[in-house]
């Protein structure tokens, strides 16, 4: 199921035996639920390397800034992933933008004390609007 701040994936069944939930976000040998099926897929290239994947999942993910993926083994085994907080990430870039903006207009208001609005929004790609919000903040 999709939620707006994670993924959840669940699985009947349960984890081979002797591999548990902690193991899985390190580095662990690899149990095979079916191994007639998983020497196939990794000869095939479908799978890198058997007893790897929960391990680069968990990488990713904090490579990327998420938080780490959850493994929750109970009547059925189920994965969360979560997902960027969007309000949060869009309220970063917009902050970053402002501030490269508002860096910007003062570079070019230090090498030219006379330049107009109309020239700012030229040199700088911002609406009249943009640059009119970077001097009311």
């Amino acid at each position: 199921m999709l939620f707006r701040d994670r993924l959840e994936i669940w699985n009947p069944g349960n984890l081979p035996y002797g591999l548990t939930v902690e193991m899985l976000q390190r580095h662990h040998k690899s149990i095979p639920a079916n191994p007639l099926l998983a020497r196939p897929m990794y000869l095939f290239g479908s799978i890198e390397q058997v007893g790897t994947g929960t391990e680069m999942i968990v990488e990713k993910c904090v490579e990327k800034g998420l938080k780490k993926p959850q493994f929750i083994q109970e009547v059925d085994f189920s994965t969360i992933l979560y997902r960027i907080d969007f309000e949060q990430y869009s309220e970063n870039i917009t902050k970053n933008d402002t501030e490269k903006s508002r860096e910007k207009i003062l570079n070019l208001i230090k090498n030219n004390a006379f330049i107009t609005q109309n020239e700012m929004v030229e040199l700088t790609g911002l609406s009249v609007k943009g640059v009119e919000k970077i001097f009311d903040s």
